[in-house]
């Protein structure tokens, strides 16, 4: 099945870049230049994930984001703006975002994204994998080889959102947010720690490393 995704832009010089990029990559694609269009194609196409601007001319991206994860929330919300500041990111994810582009973006890194989104909101893949890496999240069992890997809830959570977003890099912000909900009483060190006790687990005594720091940004897990 091809996934369909509702392109939501008022720009339409980016707005048909965006049609154009998806369409070449095999997805059914479909445009509106404004949030009241937005939210009533969605209620009539039901789309898999929705890349939705922020600046809109009759309502707020926020608006439409949180209205659409209240009439349908397995479909997948990707934000695009210009505000690339922490606190707008925040609130972007607690509108119910499923992720975050900041503009200008490589088309790469939007494609990357889209494909993480999908795999996430697939009700279908109980078993998630990366090499010879397999999480299971009904059994919450992780394997690598035959060897079984014994993790602690926040260790999982953590593994599980890195396969989720295989071969992207999440900054310290995102992952504090997803797993800690940004606690005031954690702080941003703790992402360093966790990484470092699953690289120990996942990763020790074992040639090929699966989980990699991008320095000045962020930890990936890659196949």
């Amino acid at each position: 099945m091809v996934p369909y995704v509702l392109v939501v832009e008022d720009n339409k010089v980016l707005r048909n870049y965006l049609k154009s990029l998806l369409t070449e990559h095999d997805y059914a694609v479909k445009v509106a230049q404004s949030g009241s269009k937005a939210l009533e194609m969605v209620e009539k196409t039901k789309p898999n994930l929705i890349l939705l601007d922020l600046n809109l001319p009759d309502m707020t991206g926020e608006s439409v984001c949180i209205q659409v994860k209240k009439d349908s929330p397995d479909t997948a919300v990707v934000m695009l703006t210009a505000k690339d500041s922490v606190e707008s990111k925040i609130q972007g994810l607690k509108d119910g975002a499923d992720d975050y582009v900041t503009k200008p973006f490589s088309s790469e890194e939007l494609l990357e994204r889209i494909k993480a989104r999908l795999r996430n909101g697939s009700s279908e893949q109980t078993i998630l994998k990366v090499a010879d890496l397999e999480l299971n999240k009904k059994t919450i069992q992780v394997k690598r080889g035959k060897k079984d890997i014994k993790l602690t809830p926040q260790e999982f959570k953590l593994l599980e959102y890195l396969i989720n977003n295989k071969n992207i890099v999440l900054t310290r912000d995102m992952i504090l947010n997803r797993i800690w909900l940004y606690s005031p009483n954690v702080e941003s060190r703790v992402v360093d720690v966790y990484v470092g006790y699953l690289r120990k687990k996942i990763d020790g005594g074992f040639k090929k490393k699966l989980i990699h720091s991008i320095r000045g940004f962020g930890y990936t897990i890659k196949d």
